[in-house]
């Protein structure tokens, strides 16, 4: 091909499919490049109240109506039924013992149900991705990008004025010629490989690993009926966390019948599971947990499992002058809250800022160093969290207030974006903030070395002052006993704390139809 386009975009999972369409949109030529074919199995499912704000942001912003009914349940169904998602009103944890009975847990000192949405309509959703990468490829078409799949890459070469990527389709070689490059491949994707670059080294993060399939027939989770409370939604409509020492299970429900289930460990546990052995692996894993294994007895693994033996990542370099990664192709740390989709929703958002008012100007370059500083502070943010959650899942009460750490974090960015406010929260887990962001990464740095009740109780009282000045959804309130509704009395008390009156939260009630 002799043509050079403006961007070449390499990889057609979701994060790449958006990015062609905003430059395209910009009125850039667009390539969209794609090694497999759609419809395929992925995961990286679950999206949160933060990452639909900001999908909401671009379709506005750049002009994709197509996209703006897949940032809530409710329009989601009435646009598009025949794609298939999941209900997600919030996220749900139960802590276990392996390979103890479930016992009655009335106090809640066990669980933790934390809501993203006061009802379904305006609920969050789980992907199924073999579904919606296939859309958002059709609706990428449908704007004028150019797609290619089936092209194996397998170089890349900086020339004057543009790069080329080198491979081969149906057997025959091919080239592409783009002045910018954007990988969107997933870790350890197309340009880490080709590039040969080296991994960066998460400080003090554990080596993980992974194991997980889609699933069919799986029951429904039915609770010990401890009390008359009605929990602040049903809890299996959420992204479910079973946590126990060195690990965790997730589960997913689809609208389609398919559950998504897998488990990620430190590799010490996995080795004791021995996760390398697949659905054999997974069975025995079910064993050790009672409740689970029920829900899991007429089950069928729709797909072949998958065992990642190295689950973290993050690449030494995320951009040079002539290419830049993706957050989901520059790093990945876990599944545990769904951190995934914001991280790489604001950088496609800075990227695409970057590509309408600085493309091919003497900023540019100097800005996609910011972007890619960004993106590094972040993915390290995340994996402070994430690895101070794996040092304490053997103890509940400090792994339930560090994940508030992140539920203030998000709200409150959530809260600050639909007032309009992102200023107050420019970075994914306010780790640039200046008070919240040095006292996360001092709390956490604390949080991986709890040895004693006392440690832990000190922490917890220390993590819930962290947690006030930012707190706009009720997380501080000890009579919720570990279970958090979306209450707007709550954003009302906190109104204050991101610059509003009680009238502005009003009018942002009725904007995003809090009110059913």
């Amino acid at each position: 091909m002799n043509r050079v386009y403006d961007i070449a975009v390499v990889g057609s999972g979701f994060a790449g499919s958006i990015t062609a369409m905003i430059a395209k949109r910009l009125g850039l030529s667009v390539v969209l490049l794609e090694r497999g074919r759609h419809p395929r199995f992925m995961i990286g499912e679950s999206s949160t109240p933060l990452s639909n704000l900001l999908l909401e942001e671009l379709a506005i912003r750049y002009d994709l109506p197509a996209i703006r009914p897949l940032t809530k349940w409710g329009s989601w169904q009435q646009h598009y039924p025949q794609v298939a998602c999941g209900l997600k009103r919030g996220f749900t944890f139960y802590n276990h013992a392996l390979g103890c009975p479930d016992i009655p847990d009335p106090t809640r000192r066990n669980q933790l149900l934390v809501a993203a949405s006061p009802h379904d309509g305006i609920a969050d959703t789980h992907w199924y991705r073999a579904d919606l990468d296939a859309f958002l490829v059709d609706e990428a078409q449908n704007i004028g990008v150019e797609y290619v799949d089936g092209i194996k890459l397998d170089s890349y070469t900086a020339l004057d004025g543009w790069a080329e990527l080198a491979g081969a389709k149906d057997g025959r070689s091919t080239a592409i010629r783009a002045r910018f490059v954007v990988d969107a491949t997933g870790p350890r994707g197309f340009l880490h490989r080709v590039l040969n670059l080296s991994e960066a080294t998460l400080t003090d993060y554990p080596l993980t690993e992974a194991l997980y399939s889609h699933f069919s027939s799986v029951d429904r989770l039915r609770p010990h009926a401890t009390s008359s409370e009605v929990p602040p939604y049903p809890v299996e409509d959420a992204a479910v966390h079973h946590v126990f020492d060195g690990g965790w299970i997730w589960m997913l429900r689809f609208n389609n019948g398919v559950t998504s289930a897998g488990v990620a460990a430190t590799h010490q546990l996995a080795a004791k599971l021995s996760l390398k052995d697949g659905a054999t692996a997974w069975h025995r894993l079910l064993q050790l947990i009672p409740s689970l294994e029920k829900q899991f007895i007429g089950a069928k693994a729709e797909q072949q499992f998958t065992h990642v033996k190295r689950l973290s990542f993050m690449s030494s370099d995320i951009q040079r002058e002539r290419w830049a990664m993706l957050p989901s192709a520059a790093g990945f740390v876990d599944p545990l809250l769904s951190t995934g989709f914001p991280l790489t929703l604001l950088g496609i958002s800075r990227l695409a800022d970057m590509l309408q008012h600085d493309w091919q100007s003497p900023r540019f370059d100097e800005r996609m160093k910011t972007y890619a500083r960004q993106t590094s502070q972040e993915i390290e943010a995340t994996a402070r969290l994430v690895s101070a959650l794996y040092a304490n899942m053997n103890n509940f009460p400090v792994f339930t207030a560090l994940s508030l750490l992140y539920f203030a974090a998000a709200s409150f960015s959530e809260t600050a974006r639909r007032l309009e406010k992102p200023e107050l929260a420019s970075s994914f887990l306010l780790c640039d903030h200046p008070t919240f962001g040095p006292r996360c990464k001092e709390l956490l740095a604390r949080a991986r070395q709890v040895e004693t009740r006392m440690d832990a109780d000190a922490l917890i009282i220390d993590v819930m002052h962290a947690i006030e000045p930012l707190d706009v959804a009720g997380l501080c309130r000890q009579d919720r006993d570990n279970w958090y509704p979306v209450d707007a009395e709550d954003l009302f008390r906190g109104a204050s704390k991101v610059n509003a009156t009680r009238d502005d939260i009003e009018r942002l009630l009725q904007r995003y139809r809090f009110y059913i």
